[in-house]
């Protein structure tokens, strides 16, 4: 065994994955690559040719990069406990009209746990895997970062990883730009990579259509949801829509609704079937409930306010705030009102590049809504 240690490198068959592994591999350590089977979108009764990271096209480049290198690969098939846990949970949160964050559950109940226990099974020290990010101790914690590249960061998708899990981690791509990495895949002969289209779209909808994907699934669905309201932040009845967990806070494309000026989904309510439409501004709120939270680079506020950038989503820039813990919440007050905040999603704090930490939005609130 290389004396750097043996690390057990997760890799999709994508260009930051499999350079990922050529640079551990050329750094002295003793790697082995694992490709995850996470789906078979032919059991979702999706019509699209399975693409991305669980395709068979994808598992065999992974392969040819492990044996063109000379390390082990495997394939681990996570299916059962991937469907079990995300997709389970991915349909629960649209019913409960809330819009879910499949990618962020995956990396930190599936993904970070799978490897773990196989790392364990082959003697390995660490995993790595291909994110944008970086990872280092401090204070006896584990702190994660943003990675070089801003334009490529993905530290808000990694929030949810574990102290333990976070202590064997390694991000070799952490110092790098995305131009540097196809550069070195270019140098290294790897053409194939750097010419390979990458794919944003979630593992199980690759057609982008969670709402047909979501009628595939629960039988019945568009009976049981019909017939609800459209109703304006005034109160006012404008039409009927074609059932909550087909609308997500934000949404303005689709609604159907013709007032002569645009309008957008500021609030669902599951209970009342009902889902609340308003201008951009009316989409605007001061603050949010955070909860099911997990402390990165510290372990607790305690009775603290911290100032801290927060974002509501994978592709927000971030916003001034000032959060403050109680228990297992932390309430969540911008300096100025952020537009769009919809229950479901990750919301994660920043200090400079730091994470501190994460959970899941539980609502959000205008400031005369405060408690």
């Amino acid at each position: 065994m290389s004396n750097k240690g043996r690390v057990l490198v997760a890799m999709s068959g994508g260009i930051d994955s499999s350079l990922a592994a050529v640079l551990l591999h050329e750094q002295g350590y003793d790697v082995i690559g694992m490709t995850m089977k996470t789906w078979d979108y032919v059991s979702s009764g999706g019509s699209k040719k399975e693409t991305g990271c669980c395709s068979l096209d994808s598992i065999n480049d992974a392969r040819n990069i492990a044996v063109e290198l000379g390390f082990p690969h495997y394939i681990l098939d996570i299916r059962e406990e991937f469907g079990d846990y995300v997709i389970d949970h991915f349909t629960d949160e649209y019913l409960a009209g809330r819009t879910p964050n499949p990618c962020v559950l995956c990396n930190t109940h599936i993904k970070w746990d799978a490897l773990l226990r196989r790392a364990d099974k082959l003697n390995c020290d660490y995993i790595a895997t291909g994110h944008y990010a970086n990872i280092r101790e401090e204070n006896g914690r584990f702190v994660i970062s943003r990675g070089k590249d801003l334009s490529k960061d993905q530290s808000y998708a990694l929030w949810g990883i574990s102290q333990e899990s976070l202590s064997r981690t390694i991000f070799p791509l952490g110092n790098l730009t995305k131009d540097s990495i196809r550069a070195q895949a270019l140098e290294r002969g790897f053409v194939e990579l750097v010419n390979k289209s990458e794919s944003y779209e979630i593992c199980f909808v690759p057609d982008n259509d969670y709402r047909g994907f979501l009628k595939r699934r629960v039988d019945g669905l568009e009976e049981q949801v019909k017939g609800g309201e459209f109703v304006l932040e005034d109160g006012s009845v404008i039409g009927n829509h074609n059932g909550y967990p087909f609308y997500t806070v934000g949404q303005r494309k689709g609604l159907g609704v013709a007032l002569g000026y645009p309008v957008y989904v500021t609030e669902i309510q599951k209970d009342k079937n009902r889902v609340i439409l308003g201008t951009f501004d009316e989409l605007e709120r001061d603050g949010m409930y955070v909860d099911k939270l997990n402390m990165v680079k510290y372990k607790d506020l305690g009775q603290q306010r911290m100032d801290v950038v927060a974002k509501v989503r994978y592709n927000d820039p971030g916003s001034p705030a000032v959060i403050e813990q109680a228990g297992d919440i932390m309430k969540v007050f911008f300096g100025k009102g952020v537009k769009a905040i919809a229950p479901g999603q990750a919301a994660v704090f920043y200090e400079g590049d730091d994470v501190i930490g994460g959970g899941w939005i539980k609502s959000s609130f205008r400031q005369n809504e405060a408690g």
